[in-house]
């Protein structure tokens, strides 16, 4: 971790030749967890596929089971986002983040989403990490909305500042716009 990078550059290099699982999408799963995702069941497969072939001495095709892997996570990813819009009348996914910047997600997205007649849109590469664009995003709205910026002479301390207590202290403001908010505790 982080592995997305290593991964794609790897899956560039090899062929999808595994068919590794693709969690939440059963029968029982498309009623219950219709647009929810689990990749720990995956991780788990690829870790135990690797391990047998460890044990039996056979070569290690990285290459073949990163692609396969990053396929498994794309398709699962891209075919729920697509359903989703197609369900709720959404005309226009946005794909954000770390993951956004996955080369295999960005071509599936366009290619399943043009099928559909949903416009796709993705930032470049580099502004795909860590939600930066989230942020940045938030600090326009805030901006824009004629927030005054707080002071920035300060230090987080782990497990004491929740995020939304951080984006309060920065924008200083009491009300803030977000997407999501994760009132975890910062670390």
């Amino acid at each position: 971790f982080p592995g997305g990078l290593p991964i794609d550059n790897a899956a560039r290099e090899g062929s999808v030749t595994i068919q590794f699982p693709r969690g939440l999408t059963g029968p029982r799963d498309q009623r219950e967890h219709r647009f929810d995702f689990s990749f720990s069941g995956l991780k788990t497969a690829v870790a135990r596929w690797v391990e047998a072939r460890q044990r039996a001495g056979e070569p290690l095709p990285t290459n073949d089971v990163a692609a396969s892997f990053q396929e498994a996570v794309c398709d699962v990813l891209t075919t729920k986002a697509v359903a989703a819009c197609q369900e709720h009348g959404i005309e226009t996914l946005v794909i954000g983040g770390g993951v956004a910047a996955n080369s295999r997600l960005r071509a599936l997205a366009e290619e399943r989403c043009a099928k559909a007649g949903i416009v796709v849109r993705v930032p470049r590469p580099k502004l795909c990490t860590d939600n930066g664009a989230m942020v940045a995003a938030l600090g326009a709205h805030l901006v824009s909305a004629g927030v005054e910026p707080g002071r920035l002479d300060w230090s987080p301390r782990p497990g004491e500042m929740t995020c939304g207590e951080i984006v309060r202290h920065l924008a200083g403001a009491e009300r803030f716009f977000m997407t999501k908010v994760i009132d975890d505790r910062f670390i």
